[in-house]
């Protein structure tokens, strides 16, 4: 059992990684942000999950049936930007993660791009989906949108 715990808290080294950031001068310490690609992203919203002390989330192309799902500890605002034709992203883990969010009133935003794929912010993903046969893409108005909304939730909340 204490295995199982160990994999679903956040890891020692990102809790210290978060502290010797907020303890920089040039950081306000009140005001901490995690922003994840692809996995990095399911592991931010994993520690906004847990309840780790930061005030927003953004997730690019990142899963979201996670080993902790929200719970009362949640305390970020939350941004999820997807592709909605990423076959790695099930519509049921979708619903699973909403579902959660808005049975404990988080602050969220779950966009869904319309014919977007995995790694859509990565202008090699075209290159790199051809060269391992995966369903990659590339979207420019995509990764300006996510983008955009990174933006906004970082000047609505720090």
């Amino acid at each position: 059992m204490k295995e199982i715990e160990k994999l679903t808290e956040t890891s020692p080294l990102i809790k210290a990684a978060i502290e010797l950031i907020k303890s920089q001068e040039s950081v306000a310490g009140d005001k901490i942000a995690a922003i994840g690609y692809c996995f990095g992203g399911s592991v931010a919203l994993t520690m906004a999950n847990e309840g780790d002390d930061l005030d927003a989330v953004a997730d690019f192309h990142s899963g979201v049936q996670l080993p902790v799902m929200p719970g009362s500890e949640l305390k970020a605002r939350v941004l999820v930007c997807n592709g909605a034709d990423d076959p790695f992203i099930s519509p049921e883990s979708i619903e699973n993660f909403k579902a959660a969010m808005d049975s404990i009133g988080a602050k969220y935003e779950y966009v869904s791009f319309p014919g977007v794929k995995h790694r859509f912010t990565s202008k090699e993903a075209d290159a790199n989906g051809q060269k391992f046969d995966l369903p990659l893409a590339y979207n420019a108005e995509a990764d300006q949108q996510s983008w955009d909304k990174l933006l906004s939730l970082l000047s609505e909340t720090l």
